[in-house]
């Protein structure tokens, strides 16, 4: 049994190694490429003296951080567990981890931090989902947000994902992403590959990632009930039982003949 993982090459480790314990092979289809933006190493200094914390909405966005400056003086605010994780593994000395959304985030920021202490940055790609800048504004804080890095969309499946699809070896395909899980219904309707997507589980990592799967016609999309990489592998186990190991079509006629 394979399942599709969508991640960036640099987050797909836990997630492969989690696959493997379930007797699942990944397949390697990194939809999104992390490049740094020129530059952002200039940038950083000016507005960190200035500030009193920085936000995180990703671990990509702490990765870039921590390769543009040295700094590590202030508090950390991250979105979600991993994220966190990540801000601890970089050296940051104090980590509040919000419940894995912006909202949550921006929510957190309100109860710890005062408006009149400083402002805050953003550390993020060029490219971001929800408003945090907006809802800390509306409560009197100053957000900077300065871009570290881009996502970049692939532009075709891998020939590795192309043969899975073509020869109906997938079982699950994982999103985590709204972007990431477009990409692929675009790329996937341009490969001619809507009939295969017929025979594959989707998991969602929120609502948002299965509205942007819609498009395709799945065998079932399960969304997780947290936007984090453990709720993700909980939706996965559960559509394990609901469908009893579902072996691909192809090594189903294999063990027929």
């Amino acid at each position: 049994m394979k399942a599709l993982v969508t991640r960036p090459l640099q987050e797909a480790a836990a997630l492969s190694t989690a696959l493997a314990a379930r007797g699942i092979e990944p397949v390697l289809e990194p939809l999104l490429s992390i490049r740094p933006i020129a530059g952002a190493a200039e940038r950083l200094p000016p507005l960190l003296r200035r500030a009193q914390a920085v936000l995180f909405t990703s671990a990509n966005g702490v990765r870039a951080f921590a390769a543009a400056v040295p700094a590590r003086r202030l508090p950390a605010f991250a979105v979600g567990k991993a994220t966190a994780a990540m801000a601890r593994q970089a050296g940051f000395p104090l980590v509040m981890c919000a419940d894995g959304n912006v909202a949550e985030l921006a929510r957190l920021v309100i109860d710890r931090l005062r408006p009149e202490d400083g402002l805050l940055v953003h550390a993020a790609a060029r490219e971001v989902a929800g408003d945090l800048a907006g809802t800390l504004a509306a409560a009197g804080f100053t957000l900077r947000r300065i871009a570290l890095y881009e996502a970049v969309a692939a532009t075709r499946l891998s020939a590795a994902g192309a043969a899975e699809l073509t020869a109906r070896r997938l079982a699950f395909a994982l999103f985590f992403s709204p972007r990431t899980a477009a990409t692929f219904v675009r790329l996937a309707v341009a490969g001619g590959f809507e009939a295969a997507c017929r025979e594959v589980v989707a998991l969602a990592l929120s609502p948002a990632v299965a509205a942007a799967l819609a498009p395709l016609g799945w065998r079932d999309i399960h969304v997780a009930e947290h936007p984090d990489e453990p709720a993700l592998i909980a939706a996965l186990d559960r559509a394990i039982a609901e469908t009893g190991w579902p072996a691909p079509p192809a090594e189903r006629q294999e063990a027929s003949a």
